[in-house]
């Protein structure tokens, strides 16, 4: 996965925008303004950080070696994924719906009907 990749597959999610708050480097993907994802567009290889339910975020770091506890996030419920081809694509993707439902299931029953 490439970082076009994954900016098409984040930008198709209902309701979801892109920005970089930070700086230049870091591009953020949000949910009605909630963020679900942040990445480094010029990480080689790629890599995100998406949220996760805490127990399978410790799972997923045993399992894998390229995933890890959030950079610079809560560790307990963000991971930092590198995208070096060691982790399944089919998991990232998962790993990305994941994210975005779980910030979008976090947005009041108002917000969550506009979607």
């Amino acid at each position: 996965m490439n970082i076009e990749e994954l900016r098409e597959y984040c930008l198709a999610k209902p309701g979801t925008t892109e920005d970089f708050p930070f700086d230049s480097e870091v591009l953020v993907f949000r949910v009605l303004g909630k963020i679900f994802l942040l990445t480094p567009v010029s990480a080689h290889p790629p890599q995100f950080n998406a949220k996760c339910d805490p127990e399978l975020a410790v799972e997923l770091r045993g399992k894998y070696d390229s995933i890890k506890p959030g950079y610079h996030m809560n560790k307990q419920h963000w991971n930092t994924v590198v995208a070096d081809g060691t982790v399944p694509k089919k998991l990232l993707l998962e790993l990305i719906d994941q994210s975005y439902e779980l910030i979008k299931n976090s947005l009041p029953k108002k917000q969550r009907d506009t979607l």
